[in-house]
C-alpha cells in the first residue's frame, strides 16, 4: 500500500509554467534570470496558498540548474535539479523564522553564509514567515542582507508585510502574490480530478472554490476531505453538505413567498433551514450574499462580480428583473441590522424569524411610503384670507347727482364670493358691504382710492396719537404684569430676582431697571427683551427704551466668622492683659508670629 501524499504536496509547481495565477511574478523571474539581472535578495508577500514558498523553491532550483532551457525554466535532467528534487541539495537552506526568530538564530545563518557553495553558482537562504523574527535578529540581519557575498541570494516570504521593518524592505526587491480567481481555481481542480480519475461535478469544484477564497492549497485541502468523504464522487449535494453551506434554492424559494406576502411559507421554510443544524448568523449571511448578488445583477456593468454556480446565474438574472433596487436595498439593511444585533438577542430563533416577517411586509411598507411621498407633494395652495373692509352708512350719500344717468358707464364693484370654509376664529360679515356710487364722469375709481387711502391715513393717525408716555404708577403696573407672565411660564428663579428689582421712570420714553449685583444682571440680561416688547405694548409706543443700572454689593472685608491670627490674638491679649505686654518688653521678647 502507498503512502498517501496530500494533494497539495503532490501537486505543488516544480517549474514557474505550473504556477497557478501569479504570471506576472513568475514572467518577471524567468526575465530576471534569462538577462542575469537576479537581485541579492527577494521579498514574497501576500495571503496564505498563493504560491510563495513554491515560487521560492522554483527560483532556487532554477538558477542553479547546469542546462537552463531557452524559456528560462530549469531542465530536472541535471545533477543540481534531481538533488533539489530529492531535497539533499546542498545549496538550498530554508528556515522557519517562526521557530528561529532570535538572534542566535541569525547570527549562526550568517556565519553560513561566509562558505561558497561547493557545486553550482548560488546558495539560496528561504527564511519564510520572516515578520516572526524579533527586532534584535532583524537588526543583526541588516548587514548581511545589504551587502551578502555574490554567490548569497536571500528569499524572504511573509503574509504580513506590514509587520517588516523598513529597513529590511528597502534592501529587498519585493513581489506582491495576489489571490487566486475563481476560475483559476476550477481549472487547477479540474487537471488533478482528471488525472486522478475522480468523478466531479463542474458545480460542485466551483463552491470548492469559493469556500477556499483565493487561496489553492485550501481548495485542495478541502477537494480531498470531500474525495474521502464520498468514496471518490464529486458532487453538488454532498460538497454543499460536507462544507455546511446552505443550498441557494431555498433563498429563491425565501424570495418567492415574500414578494408574494405568503409569511407561513417563509415560516416553513426557515424551520426546515433550522431542522438541517444551520445556525440563525449564518442563514442572516448567506441571504444578505444572495440579496448582493441580486443587486449586482440589476446592472450589466457590474454583473461580473457575480460569483456563483453557472448554473444559478440565469435564475439570479430573472429573479433580479422581477425585484426591484428599492426592496433589494432595504433588505440589505434589514438583514445586515439583523446580523448585528444577533449576538445580543436572548432568543436567536425568535430574532431571526422577525427579521423574515419585516422581508415579507417589505414591500408593502415601501407602498406605503411612496403613497405618502406623492400625498405630501400634492399640497393644496393656501389663500390668505382677507377681512372685509365695513363702510358706514353716513359715509355714503345717495343723491339725485351722483346717481347714474341711462345709458351712461358704469363702474360695479361687486366682491368675489369666497369658497374657504371660516374657522372659529374668522368671523363673516353681518352685512354685504355695498360700495358707493361713482360719478358718470369716469373719475368714479380716482374718487373711491382717494377715499380708501384718507382712511387708512386716519386710521394710522389714531394708532400714532393712541401712543402714551411713560408715567410711574402705569409703568409699575407693567412691571407688575411682566411678573405675573413670568409666574405663568412657571420660571420661579426668574420670578422670585425679578421681584427684588427695582423699576423706574427715566423720562417719557426712558426707564430703568436697578439690579443688585451680577446675578440679577445676568437674568434680566435673558428676560430684558421680553420686558421691552411688554412695556413698548402696555404704552402703545414703540419708541420706548429701556436701561440697566448695575448696583455692586459692598464686599465685607472682615468677615465675622474669619478666625484671628496669632498676632492678632497677642494685640487682643495684651489689651486684657497690659502686664503681660510689659513684661514682653522688660525681657526684650522677639515673639514668632
Amino acid at each position: 500500500m502507498d503512502k498517501f501524499i496530500v494533494s497539495a504536496r503532490k501537486y505543488r509547481p516544480q517549474t514557474f509554467d505550473t504556477v497557478v495565477g501569479q504570471s506576472h511574478i513568475t514572467t518577471t523571474l524567468k526575465n530576471a534570470i534569462s538577462h542575469n539581472q537576479l537581485a541579492h535578495a527577494f521579498l514574497f508577500c501576500g495571503p496564505r496558498g498563493v504560491g510563495k514558498t513554491t515560487c521560492a523553491r522554483i527560483l532556487a532550483k532554477t538558477i542553479n540548474c547546469e542546462n537552463l532551457q531557452p524559456n528560462g525554466e530549469a531542465c530536472d535532467q541535471c545533477v543540481s535539479c534531481k538533488t533539489f528534487n530529492e531535497g539533499t541539495s546542498l545549496n538550498i537552506h530554508e528556515l522557519d523564522a517562526a521557530s528561529n526568530n532570535s538572534v542566535d538564530d541569525i547570527r549562526s545563518l550568517i556565519e553560513q553564509v561566509r562558505f561558497a557553495p561547493q557545486m553550482g553558482k548560488y546558495k539560496v537562504y528561504i527564511i519564510d514567515e520572516v515578520h516572526m523574527l524579533s527586532s534584535s535578529a532583524f537588526n543583526a540581519f541588516l548587514k548581511t542582507l545589504e551587502e551578502p557575498p555574490s554567490y548569497a541570494i536571500f528569499i524572504l516570504a511573509t503574509t504580513e508585510k506590514h509587520k517588516i521593518l523598513p529597513t529590511i524592505l528597502s534592501r529587498c526587491q519585493i513581489f506582491d502574490f495576489k489571490r487566486i480567481t475563481t476560475n483559476d481555481t476550477v481549472d487547477h481542480l479540474q487537471e488533478i480530478v482528471d488525472k486522478e480519475e475522480i468523478k466531479a461535478e463542474k458545480p460542485a469544484l466551483q463552491v470548492i472554490a469559493q469556500k477556499s477564497e483565493g487561496c489553492m492549497r485550501d481548495a485542495l485541502s478541502i477537494m480531498d476531505k470531500i474525495v474521502s468523504f464520498t468514496n471518490g464522487e464529486l458532487t453538488y449535494q454532498n460538497t454543499l453538505e460536507h462544507l455546511n453551506i446552505l443550498d441557494a434554492d431555498y433563498f429563491f424559494k425565501l424570495l418567492d413567498a415574500m414578494q408574494q406576502q405568503d409569511l407561513s411559507n417563509a415560516m416553513l421554510l426557515f424551520d426546515d433551514i433550522n431542522r438541517k443544524g444551520f445556525e440563525g448568523d449564518m442563514v442572516l449571511n448567506a441571504m444578505a450574499e444572495f440579496f448582493r448578488n441580486l443587486l449586482v445583477c440589476k446592472d450589466e456593468k457590474v454583473a461580473n462580480l457575480l460569483e456563483v454556480v453557472e448554473s444559478f446565474k440565469d435564475k439570479y438574472l430573472e429573479a433580479a428583473k422581477k425585484t426591484s433596487a428599492s426592496y433589494i436595498i432595504s433588505a440589505l439593511n434589514v438583514l445586515n441590522e439583523a446580523e448585528i444585533n444577533y449576538k445580543q438577542a436572548r432568543n436567536k430563533r425568535l430574532h431571526v424569524e422577525l427579521a423574515l416577517i419585516k422581508l415579507t411586509y417589505l414591500q408593502q411598507a415601501l407602498d406605503l411610503s411612496d403613497k405618502k411621498k406623492v400625498a405630501d407633494k400634492a399640497k393644496p395652495v393656501q389663500f390668505r384670507l382677507l377681512k372685509p373692509v365695513e363702510v358706514k352708512e353716513s359715509n355714503v350719500q345717495h343723491t339725485e347727482s351722483t346717481m347714474p344717468k341711462a345709458g351712461s358707464a358704469k363702474l360695479i364693484i361687486e366682491e368675489p364670493k369666497q369658497s374657504y370654509p371660516t374657522t372659529a376664529t374668522q368671523k363673516p360679515a353681518s352685512k354685504p358691504v355695498t360700495p358707493p356710487p361713482t360719478s358718470a364722469s369716469g373719475t368714479g375709481m380716482k374718487g373711491g382710492l382717494a377715499k380708501l387711502r384718507q382712511k387708512i391715513a386716519a386710521e394710522n393717525n389714531q394708532n400714532i396719537n393712541a401712543a402714551r408716555d411713560i408715567e410711574p404708577e402705569p409703568l409699575k403696573i407693567a412691571w407688575q404684569e411682566f411678573i405675573l407672565k413670568l409666574k405663568a411660564a412657571q420660571k420661579h428663579s426668574v420670578v422670585s430676582t425679578f421681584e427684588m428689582m427695582e423699576c423706574r421712570m427715566k423720562n417719557t420714553e426712558l426707564f430703568e431697571v436697578i439690579v443688585y449685583g451680577n446675578i440679577q444682571a445676568g437674568f434680566l440680561k435673558q428676560e430684558k427683551t421680553h420686558l421691552l416688547e411688554h412695556v413698548q405694548h402696555f404704552f402703545h409706543n414703540p419708541n420706548i427704551n429701556i436701561h440697566v443700572e448695575l448696583i455692586e454689593e459692598a464686599e465685607d472685608t472682615n468677615p465675622v466668622n474669619r478666625p484671628l491670627s496669632t498676632k492678632e490674638q497677642f494685640m487682643k491679649m495684651a489689651e486684657k492683659y497690659p502686664l503681660v505686654k510689659e513684661l514682653k518688653d522688660k525681657l526684650g521678647l522677639e515673639l514668632d508670629y
